[in-house]
């Protein structure tokens, strides 16, 4: 596709699903140039710098000119990608590095000059060998793990550069020891849990539970360091490129990026729904490049069929099946994928640790890798039973994971399947079953099409205008209704969505609430209210540019801010991401309203109905049991700084594991099952449901209950709205 079809529905793509992470099953990068050892960019990767460079500062939609003032931004987001926790380089160096590159770092890129990058990329390397040889060197040492009122600070991002060698090797002191404090903790749990396993084997639920590999804490982190020193010696120029090239583009928007060729190759993979591997994209966690965490998973594909696999988790082992559990933290991003990839039909394990939770919590998740297809990434749709006001009633419930269309399969006259056409079939079939009312799923759906979106808010409104767009220059277009006032669905609804909901998401649910259509629940979405032009005719490689900005049909814009929906239940991401939390997020601003007519009245009830939505919720232990949860891994979340005397570092993972436990046991004899007698059993059961469940078809894997219940909390409230509606 050339830059001026931009007229192709993938063009204007809401940007949540396919084109705003960096892929991650790829391969390594391609060949690249030497010059006496040193590392140097190559005359298409030159050509590509002046290429994005002109772009960004020409058509990006911020009015931002890549000039001096940018140069230094630029320079500083560039620094900040290589040394997040500015613990490698010291002030002195950064001084000099400003004083010669900062005020022209960007022109630079215009030129398509390279060199002050690569420069810079070369130091970089120095310093992470030098750090990683001082820990190797330090590790032959007696450590003490008992230092009392002893913290090492774990978020840095806005801490100053040390000014002397010592004040940074005394840090570096620091981590090594939290990090042997940590792993001898996670092994003594871990052999407490194998003995718990052993001691009464239908724990493993006849799951083969696979133990990792049998090393001292010393060992482990020797096997690290020594594999990140290999690292930097496999680095690639187009690892140097994508930094710099994506913290240019980073400094104008957290959406526009960078992709070299090999990553190219699996974007474009990616828009045709047919993907190898397990579906899950990957990237080095943000601040702490130690570890790998899973970024998006493909709804339908292998992992996020096991039911096991989260956004955010870390991945930290992998095992082959029969084999013996690797440790990969400090692993690359590719080199991770080449373990998990692998012929279809085999299996591999990973060993994940949820964000924030401490390695004492990790879980194995056995998944069967797959070619995944594009029937595997659709909606599903069911109708659940509900008991309201002591009369059964009928909802429909349709879950939309993404806002698919394979465009490519369109262009070329193929069969596709589009989440529109998906959608209108559900509607009618479920119209046909008497559904009392329908709720669309959004929960953690990342986007998709805008042209999807678009037919779909039609189905169900009469007519009229669906979203604004605003590009660059001011000017604003408006997307119509333009199914002749057709309406395949005119009952009640309700829309669900959480922060994982972004992009066509917010449109949806922005749309029907400013219609009046139907009521909102759920929690605050991403905030993701920008589309991306692909750029796929460059020198080399890949890129997406930001052009565009989303308005609701009101005026006010998706972007940052979000949806807010109009009954709140608990927010379980906390708030962790989104674009409130980005870095250089676009603003939220209004526009004109576009005339339009209001189809229902939600606003008066709202009050009511979040007074009897939190009435019940009080009573459900479900979501007894998320409240406690969640509060506890948002305390642990907070926690900015960890104690460096394992008897008091184990004394707090004890009590959070003993929190988290009782909150567990707590929902259980709730729900009159047997309480867990300590937390080895715990997290054994936990490991058995996951591999169980990795082994059930779909279709036949019940639904978690703490999942289950924001789904009957959401038709009870969809119901009352229909009691409250009927009464007026």
């Amino acid at each position: 596709m050339k830059l001026q079809h931009i007229a192709c529905a993938i063009a204007l793509a809401t940007g949540g699903l396919f084109f705003t992470h960096v892929v991650s099953e790829a391969m390594a990068a391609t060949e690249t140039k030497t010059v006496q050892g040193a590392i140097q960019p190559t005359q298409e990767q030159a050509l590509v710098a002046r290429q994005m460079a002109t772009l960004v500062d020409r058509q990006h939609y911020l009015p931002m000119r890549l000039d001096a003032n940018t140069s230094a931004r630029i320079f500083d987001m560039y620094i900040d990608s290589l040394d997040p926790d500015h613990s490698l380089f010291l002030q002195s160096e950064i001084d000099q590095f400003k004083q010669k590159y900062a005020a022209g770092f960007g022109l630079a890129l215009k030129t398509g000059n390279l060199q002050p990058a690569y420069e810079i990329h070369a130091m970089y390397r120095e310093r992470i060998q030098q750090y990683y040889n001082y820990m190797l060197a330090e590790l032959k040492k007696t450590q003490n793990l008992h230092q009392k009122n002893v913290y090492l600070d774990t978020d840095r991002e806005k801490a100053p550069f040390f000014k002397t060698k010592q004040e940074q090797q005394d840090f570096w002191n620091k981590v090594l020891t939290s990090q042997l404090i940590g792993l001898t903790i996670t092994k003594q749990e871990e052999a407490a849990k194998q003995q718990a396993l052993k001691d009464n084997p239908d724990l493993a639920q006849g799951e083969n539970l696979t133990p990792p590999e049998d090393l001292t804490p010393v060992q482990t982190l020797e096997k690290r360091y020594k594999r990140q020193l290999e690292r930097v010696s496999r680095v690639k120029s187009d690892d140097v490129l994508e930094k710099t090239l994506n913290a240019m583009l980073a400094t104008y928007d957290p959406h526009s990026n960078y992709y070299p060729p090999i990553d190219a190759m699996e974007l474009n993979r990616q828009t045709t729904l047919q993907l190898e591997g397990i579906g899950v994209t990957i990237r080095p966690e943000r601040g702490n490049e130690d570890y790998t965490k899973i970024e998006t998973i493909v709804d339908g594909g292998p992992a996020s069929k096991t039911g096991q696999v989260r956004s955010g988790d870390r991945i930290v082992g992998v095992a082959q099946d029969g084999q013996a559990m690797k440790d990969v933290v400090g692993w690359s991003s590719q080199e991770i994928v080449g373990e998990i990839r692998g012929k279809r039909g085999t299996k591999v394990t990973l060993k994940l640790v949820a964000s924030g939770a401490p390695m004492s919590q990790a879980r194995l998740v056995t998944i069967t890798r797959d070619v995944i297809q594009e029937e595997d990434s659709g909606l599903r749709y069911r109708v659940i039973d509900v008991t309201h006001q002591g009369k059964k009633q009928k909802i429909g419930v349709i879950e939309i994971p993404s806002f698919y269309l394979n465009y490519r399969a369109r262009r070329d006259g193929q069969n596709y399947r589009s989440v529109s056409e998906d959608t209108a079939k559900a509607l009618i079939d479920l119209s046909k079953q008497n559904v009392a009312g329908v709720i669309v799923d959004l929960r953690n759906n990342p986007g998709g099409s805008l042209e999807e979106v678009a037919k779909m808010i039609g189905q169900v409104v009469k007519d009229g205008p669906v979203v604004q767009i605003r590009d660059g220059n001011g000017n604003v277009s408006v997307f119509e209704d333009t199914d002749g006032g057709q309406q395949l669905y005119a009952g009640p609804m309700a829309v669900m969505i959480n922060l994982a909901s972004a992009s066509a998401s917010e449109i949806y649910s922005a749309a029907i609430q400013d219609y009046g259509r139907g009521i909102i629940i759920g929690s605050t979405t991403t905030g993701k209210g920008t589309a991306q032009v692909q750029l796929d005719s460059l020198a080399y490689g890949q890129a997406t540019l930001t052009q565009r900005k989303f308005y609701r049909i009101t005026g006010g814009s998706t972007q940052n801010k979000g949806v807010i929906p109009d009954v709140k239940l608990i927010d379980i991401y906390f708030d962790q991401f989104g674009e409130r939390k980005s870095k250089n997020p676009l603003e939220w601003d209004t526009i004109a309203t576009a005339p339009f007519k209001r189809e229902g009245v939600i606003k008066p009830y709202v009050s009511q109905l979040q007074q009897q939505s939190d009435q019940r919720r009080s009573q459900n232990p479900q979501f007894t049991y998320l409240d406690q949860y969640v509060g506890i891994a948002k305390k642990a979340a907070d926690e900015k700084k960890v104690v460096l005397d394992i008897d008091q570092r184990k004394a707090e993972i004890n009590a959070l594991e003993a929190q988290t436990l009782a909150v567990e046991n707590a929902r259980r004899q709730a729900t009159n099952l047997a309480p867990y007698a300590n937390w080895e059993s715990y997290q054994a059961a936990l490991d058995a449901r996951s591999e169980a469940r990795a082994k059930m078809k779909e279709a036949k894997r019940p639904p978690l209950p703490e999942e289950e219940a924001f789904v009957t909390e959401s038709a009870q409230i969809l119901l009352d709205m229909i009691d409250l509606q009927k009464a007026n």
